[in-house]
């Protein structure tokens, strides 16, 4: 009996610690987007100089309604480039090498930590402001 009640006490605990973590993921995400605020908005509907973030995952890639994307963007999309969180990496890591002839002048975010922190708040939105 007392086994089974430290193994949920840690189970919950492990649960918590879990939780906060992400939540400071989310965080430290939502800082490293002001990197990317200049150009692209977290809402579902302005595009900027770059198309609006905050519908990105299982988006086709180049089909936000009302944005002149790239001919490379374009194609990538209809080639089947789906944003998820591994192609938002390997793209935000290198937009040039992940879709050659993108108009994004951004170089790529080096930095891991960084890098999946803010795929992960992009992963949130729009449920996050």
């Amino acid at each position: 009996m007392i086994t089974a009640v430290i193994r949920s006490a840690t189970l919950v605990a492990s649960l918590f610690v879990a939780a906060y973590a992400h939540a400071k993921d989310i965080e430290r995400g939502k800082a490293a987007f002001r990197k990317c605020a200049a150009c692209h908005a977290v809402d579902t509907t302005t595009n900027k100089v770059g198309p609006h973030l905050g519908d990105i995952m299982g988006r086709t890639a180049g089909t936000v309604e009302g944005f002149n994307f790239s001919p490379a963007m374009k194609k990538a999309g209809k080639d089947g480039l789906v944003w998820d969180e591994t192609s938002l990496a390997e793209y935000l890591a290198a937009p040039k090498t992940k879709v050659p002839g993108t108009r994004m002048a951004f170089a790529g975010i080096r930095n891991d930590d960084e890098l999946a922190n803010l795929v992960t708040y992009l992963a949130a939105l729009p449920e996050l402001p």
